[in-house]
């Protein structure tokens, strides 16, 4: 549980700083292009990252790789801040000059480490809890990062709104601090770690072979990362849109208020579980998540657009959890640090690419023709009228793709040979903790 809000509170911290650089980017530019190209580049820079930090999980105790995150956040974050109280604003925000992009690319660092304390968390898990009680406590950590993403994106909004960026950026300062000092005196139970010769310092192999020792595990991957390409359309366009039908202030609350949702899947998670077959599970859950996303904006209205997001959110711990819960039992301990990160190199790598295709397109192509008579008049009997018809048009047909793919991988040999593999798993109990934790971390 220490671990748990520890690792809660670290990235509220992260998350409220980057949902605060987008939120103002986009109202300083009006721009869809640079937000796009921010979170394309935040995906981007994980799907780069994502192997390196799953080796660094195997390779050295959880206290010691979450410590090493938090010191490089606190770093970022500050010399972040000195850039921006530094650099004029008319040099920061011009997109044809290099101090917008180290500024951002110096926050992205400081935000995307929080992903190797995410990796040491789900291996964390693994150590302390049950086997039978993995899937309740996946759930148990979605409730707690529905809870930070509340937090963010209520106090993001009202942070840039009310305070502005320069405010933003120092309690977010002050904020990484805090889990630092908790985690200095907390202490983690954990044997030895195990030494492997053939470990690289980005073990890709490693990773790689233990995947495949699983029958359907690499399948698995391979769906969660197509499904990402749909992820990729709503991190380019789903702030766009809700910042053209809302302030910013109400905004961050409309999100915060719809985040409720992955409090609740993740609480119904911690209590229920996944069931017998959590890939079975998870790809019906996909599909009904794209239907939710078709028709999320299908028409302008601030309750459909809410309602949509809070579904969304529901359904995303449970998907999640999933895939920890069929790693946690089919893979062993000491090599879950690499295939944790490896399946996190393809899933992220999936988003970027759409989110930096779809949001030129959505600017200068799909919102233009949406715009003008011919748009309007072909779509009005699906999509209705307003401003945002165009982002409506590709909400729609993303959510399409994602049910369909859900629905086919239900029909195939991988998701049949998968889910022998997780019923077939002999789970292994928990990790022995060594009788003496002080001397342990």
């Amino acid at each position: 549980m220490h671990v748990l809000v520890n690792t809660g509170i670290a990235g509220l911290t992260t998350n409220f700083l980057w949902f605060a650089v987008v939120f103002w980017v986009y109202l300083e530019t009006r721009s869809i292009l640079a937000t796009g190209i921010l979170g394309g580049a935040y995906m981007i820079l994980l799907a780069l990252c994502s192997m390196w930090f799953g080796s660094l999980v195997d390779r050295y105790r959880k206290r010691r790789v979450m410590l090493a995150s938090a010191w490089f956040s606190m770093a970022a974050f500050v010399i972040g801040t000195a850039i921006f109280f530094v650099v004029p604003a008319e040099s920061l925000l011009a997109l044809d000059r290099p101090w917008f992009w180290i500024f951002t690319v110096v926050l992205l660092a400081g935000c995307v480490v929080e992903l190797l304390r995410g990796l040491a968390l789900s291996t964390t898990v693994t150590l302390l809890v049950p086997p039978e009680r993995h899937a309740n406590a996946n759930g148990l950590v979605g409730t707690v990062q529905g809870l930070s993403f509340i937090v963010t994106s209520v106090f993001s909004g009202i942070s840039i709104g009310m305070l502005g960026m320069g405010a933003t950026m120092i309690i977010a300062v002050v904020a990484t601090a805090l889990p630092i000092v908790h985690l200095l005196m907390l202490r983690i139970p954990e044997r030895e770690i195990a030494h492997d010769p053939n470990r690289s310092a980005v073990d890709f192999r490693g990773g790689m072979i233990a995947i495949l020792a699983v029958p359907g595990l690499l399948g698995l991957i391979m769906f969660t990362t197509f499904n990402n390409f749909a992820s990729g359309v709503y991190m380019a366009l789903l702030d766009p849109y809700g910042l053209t039908m809302f302030p910013v202030e109400i905004w961050g609350i409309v999100f915060g208020l719809a985040g409720t949702g992955f409090i609740v899947g993740g609480a119904v998670v911690a209590k229920w579980g996944l069931g017998a077959n959590p890939v079975r599970t998870m790809l019906v859950l996909v599909a009904v998540l794209g239907v939710i996303g078709s028709v999320v904006a299908i028409r302008e209205w601030a309750w459909l657009f809410i309602a949509g997001i809070w579904l969304f959110m529901l359904l995303m711990p449970a998907i999640e959890a999933a895939e920890q819960t069929v790693i946690q039992r089919v893979v062993p301990f000491e090599k879950q640090g690499r295939v944790f990160g490896l399946a996190m190199t393809f899933e992220a790598a999936a988003a970027p690419i759409t989110s930096l295709l779809i949001a030129p397109i959505a600017e200068f192509w799909i919102v233009p023709y949406m715009r003008d008579g011919e748009g309007e008049q072909s779509w009005k009997w699906l999509l209705g009228e307003g401003e945002s018809r165009g982002i409506a048009l590709i909400f729609l047909w993303a959510g399409i793709v994602t049910t369909v793919i859900a629905l086919l991988a239900l029909l195939t040999p991988t998701y049949r040979r998968l889910s022998r593999s997780y019923a077939d798993a002999d789970p292994a109990p928990s990790p022995a903790a060594d009788p003496h934790p002080e001397q342990a971390a």
